[in-house]
């Protein structure tokens, strides 16, 4: 089931005072501060942004503090096994991605959470797509072009990313896969500096999400080629998508969502569900979260679930294909 026809919305959510829901909160709902923890550095990223950008919403409907909690490390292992092991009171709750929920299990031997057994769903808030874009001096304008012209060389050309397994990295061999072409991997432990190499042409293409690559879009540094996604994306809405341009299979980002620890009460977890839900569809907030990239989905938990279970096989294979390992 392709990732566009699990984007259904909910429709008609309003904002509720924190004192009415208060009121509305179920027995059992913690009394001290909720902890939102982020397995990623604070201050910058587009994970981080969006888990504030929620805390901010959540503290105007709760009698008490949502507070971002950083702890970054190892893909994100980190964090989410320091929420697997939390207690299940309703106080702590997991905010991740797709790279450390469903590319983490095939690319890490021993993993210290299992993403199904460990966790329980709450909402999966949207999609970042990535784009690909190219060096300017490449010559190459639409993804035909590109295409065509690693066929015609293959392996001659170097696609960079932010690292090995990442959504950009595996967003690379994604196209590899469907087009059968050739490309030499670089992976880079600071994005910027495989900016700095795609400019100089040291590398000719790079796989990053929409977000991180809109500014050198925007100055004209790159060119961009495709967005892999279903839908034009509100920060680079000229850029044409991989599904308009005859690949509809080739659709690659980061989605984020909301998970508790396994045992959470289902009242709880389904409070949260609805209040994250209204700050998806209140018009300001749904604003500001797009102005990230997120391409917004929300709803039930069994549309996490349903995705989670998808993407574990997706990611596996795309792992497989590109061969690597983390030990």
């Amino acid at each position: 089931m392709p990732f566009p026809s699990r984007r259904l919305l909910l429709a008609g959510l309003a904002a509720t005072p924190a004192a009415a829901m208060a009121q509305d909160l179920p027995a059992g709902w913690p009394d001290r501060v909720i902890r939102l923890v982020v397995p990623a550095a604070g201050g910058a990223g587009t994970a981080d942004t969006i888990a504030r950008l929620l805390a901010q919403e959540l503290d105007k409907r709760l009698p008490q503090r949502t507070v971002v909690e950083n702890r970054p490390g190892a893909n994100g292992n980190v964090g989410a096994t320091a929420v697997a092991r939390a207690a299940p009171d309703g106080q702590t709750f997991l905010f991740s991605w797709s790279g450390t929920l469903a590319t983490s299990p095939a690319l890490y031997r021993d993993l210290s959470f299992d993403p199904r057994r460990d966790f329980e769903p709450v909402i999966l808030l949207g999609n970042v797509p990535n784009i690909l874009v190219v060096n300017n001096a490449l010559g190459v304008r639409t993804l035909a072009e590109l295409t065509e012209r690693l066929r015609r060389e293959p392996g001659a050309l170097s696609f960079g990313s932010s690292g090995n397994g990442s959504s950009m990295h595996l967003a690379g061999e994604l196209y590899r896969q469907r087009t059968g072409t050739e490309m030499v991997h670089i992976p880079y432990a600071g994005i910027q500096q495989g900016f700095t190499d795609l400019f100089t042409g040291r590398i000719q293409v790079m796989f990053n999400l929409v977000t991180g690559a809109a500014p050198q879009v925007r100055g004209g540094q790159v060119t961009p080629v495709a967005i892999l996604s279903d839908r034009r994306s509100p920060v680079l809405p000229e850029v044409p998508t991989t599904a308009e341009l005859g690949m509809p299979g080739l659709e690659f980002g980061s989605w984020f969502a909301i998970l508790a620890p396994r045992g959470t009460p289902a009242p709880v977890r389904a409070a949260m569900n609805r209040l994250v839900n209204e700050i998806l569809q209140q018009p300001e907030s749904r604003a500001r979260l797009e102005g990230q990239g997120l391409d917004i989905i929300g709803g039930e938990p069994a549309r996490l679930s349903a995705l989670l279970e998808e993407d574990l096989k997706r990611h596996a294979e795309l792992v497989r294909f590109s061969g690597i390992r983390v030990e």
